[in-house]
């Protein structure tokens, strides 16, 4: 894959290039406009790379890439171009292609076995598709963070004590420097908080802190952390492993880590 795609960039060193020797991949599209010139230009290698290797992991990938883009072309397809009216009427036609292309991929994938296109599927409303990947419970398929936390929140308000295995085992498959994803921390401070288990609770919305992304998020975090009632001596020693959690989790070493209160 890493030589296929090299060979790709070798061949064309320009957006400008790949359309001209492969029109069809990019007329369709609001070309020489402003609006949205990092969404199609992503969309256009995209595309060119599922030319390439027509699997479902590339034609999901350009679904995605789609999406992203028919999301700008709503929001630019409202703008009144200043100079040249005929932008909009462009923009408006790259809209209905998009919506076009998502169905097109929508129905070739529609029978894919791949667990992040079926759990894909079943965030868009397919029954069939939510009894698919449950069924994959347990399978080595779904064996990525990701896709834990997928099965956890079907687990959420139906069976605490599985969801917090299922979260824990999530962050066990993060590798070293992987970033993780917020919302498995979020989700175990609130379960824990939830059972009033307020040492755990403090702990992970500590790790969930350090792993805020922007300053509101930390903020936030802070602010719930500072409403926790704890001894200066219990606070410092559920600091401390907090910090152990966080240098595990840098590490791609992280295993479950059982938090009791000491009063």
């Amino acid at each position: 894959m890493p030589l296929l795609l090299s060979g790709c960039f070798d061949r064309y060193r320009t957006t400008d290039s790949l359309c001209n020797d492969n029109p069809s991949l990019c007329q369709p599209l609001n070309l020489n406009d402003g609006q949205c010139r990092i969404q199609r230009t992503n969309l256009i290698w995209q595309r060119y790379n599922t030319l390439q290797m027509p699997t479902d992991e590339h034609k999901f990938k350009e679904l995605k890439a789609t999406k992203e883009y028919q999301f700008c072309l709503e929001y630019a397809a409202r703008i009144e171009p200043t100079e040249l009216k005929q932008r909009k009427t462009k923009r408006m036609q790259a809209l209905y292609h998009s919506y076009e292309s998502i169905e097109r991929l929508n129905q070739e994938l529609l029978s894919s076995q791949d667990p992040h296109i079926i759990y894909y599927r079943w965030g868009q409303g397919d029954k069939k598709a939510k009894q698919q990947f449950l069924a994959l419970e347990g399978n080595k398929k779904l064996e990525h963070p990701e896709l834990q936390l997928a099965l956890a929140s079907y687990y959420i308000g139906k069976n605490t004590v599985k969801t917090l295995d299922i979260l824990h085992h999530s962050l066990s498959l993060y590798k070293p420097n992987d970033e993780i994803n917020i919302n498995i921390l979020h989700s175990l401070a609130t379960l824990y908080y939830q059972q009033k288990d307020i040492s755990a609770a403090y702990v992970w919305t500590n790790v969930a802190t350090n792993h805020s992304q922007n300053k509101k998020q930390k903020m936030t975090s802070s602010l719930i952390k500072s409403q926790f009632i704890l001894t200066s001596k219990e606070r410092q020693r559920l600091d401390t492993i907090a910090l152990n959690i966080i240098a595990a989790l840098e590490n791609g070493q992280y295993t479950r880590t059982e938090i009791t209160a000491q009063y």
